[in-house]
């Protein structure tokens, strides 16, 4: 038994298995209450992936010192003009796709810097800065929507200028991740290409945290004095963190955009961050320490309590709109929940 403990319960903590256990309860009710389970199955492991890249957009800004990146909104919005972009120049499928990504990182590179350039002005508040930094940005968008020079009839109002507040992606490159290589095993379905994409993303950043660069990186956010005296310039691996975390945000919302179907525009990458966030203090990261385990496992638990525990609610209270009531007191409840554990609960 003291094996067991070791290898499983210390590793994970209270938390994470309390979670754990919670969504095995909310799996055998919903079987219980005869909800189609295959499906519920399917959404979740749909929702992982998709939402993956965006979690692990956390892990450099953790490790560096700034804390879960609450500004990835502004790596968000150059991953929108990217894949608008590549819609503007008539791309279909994986030339789509990849061109998306290419236009995206220069974009969320150069906003990436300016925004590690304002975090290193204030630190110490960060997490409300680059909340703010965020808001801003995406305000900002709003106006941005309404003059960019875009002219593709898809993203275009029928009447007046500006863009769409949806833009639909199903002659481009919808689900191109998720229907590429899928399998089925019984009635679930497996979205190959989407897990590879995401493996492949945490791998990468996995090297990046092992080179020299992200070795200096995190002696940054785990000791500042102790990375000065040692010669490491402390503003130069903030930034480059921040502009690595903003990329991965622009990658992630293509990503997200490829499995949902749309493009949202306008306020909607307003609250994205606060997700991610959730996500990866489930998955057991604190405000200064999260590793690549962190974000699958975040990954894997917040999105399944999200897909199951709403149908569940919706079937024990069917009545009026206390349904719709649940959903927002389930998601925010983990959020709120996730952020109480920032400090690194055990």
């Amino acid at each position: 038994m003291k094996t067991i403990a070791e290898k499983v319960v210390k590793p994970l903590g209270i938390p994470r298995l309390i979670i754990i256990s919670f969504l095995a309860i909310l799996y055998v009710s919903a079987f219980f209450l005869k909800l189609p389970v295959a499906g519920l199955v399917n959404s979740h492991l749909v929702r992982m992936g998709m939402n993956g890249v965006l979690v692990l957009a956390m892990v450099p800004g953790i490790l560096s010192g700034i804390g879960p990146n609450f500004g990835i909104p502004i790596g968000i919005v150059c991953g929108i003009i990217g894949g608008l972009m590549s819609i503007e120049l008539d791309l279909y499928g994986a030339n789509a796709f990849m061109v998306a990504v290419l236009i995206s990182i220069p974009l969320a590179a150069v906003g990436g810097y300016f925004y590690g350039v304002l975090l290193n002005k204030v630190k110490g508040s960060e997490m409300m800065v680059a909340t703010y930094a965020g808001f801003s940005v995406v305000s900002l968008m709003c106006i941005g929507w309404l003059i960019l020079p875009f002219t593709s009839n898809e993203m275009k109002w029928p009447i007046g200028t500006g863009l769409r507040t949806t833009i639909s992606l199903g002659k481009r490159f919808d689900k191109i991740l998720n229907d590429s290589l899928a399998f089925n095993i019984g009635s679930i379905t497996i979205p190959t290409m989407l897990f590879v994409f995401f493996f492949a993303m945490c791998f990468l950043v996995w090297l990046y945290l092992n080179s020299k660069a992200g070795i200096a990186m995190k002696a940054v956010g785990e000791n500042p004095k102790f990375a000065i005296a040692s010669g490491i310039n402390v503003d130069k691996y903030r930034i480059i963190s921040t502009v690595v975390s903003t990329v991965l945000g622009a990658i992630g919302i293509i990503v997200y955009a490829q499995s949902y179907g749309f493009f949202q525009l306008y306020t909607a990458p307003l609250m994205m961050a606060f997700g991610a966030v959730a996500a990866i203090l489930i998955g057991g990261a604190s405000s200064t320490y999260a590793t690549i385990f962190h974000v699958i496992l975040g990954s894997f638990l917040f999105q399944g309590l999200l897909v199951v525990a709403l149908p569940v609610a919706n079937v024990l209270v069917p009545e009026g709109n206390l349904s719709e009531v649940m959903r927002v007191v389930v998601q925010y409840g983990i959020i709120l929940y996730a952020l109480t554990k920032a400090g690194g609960g055990k």
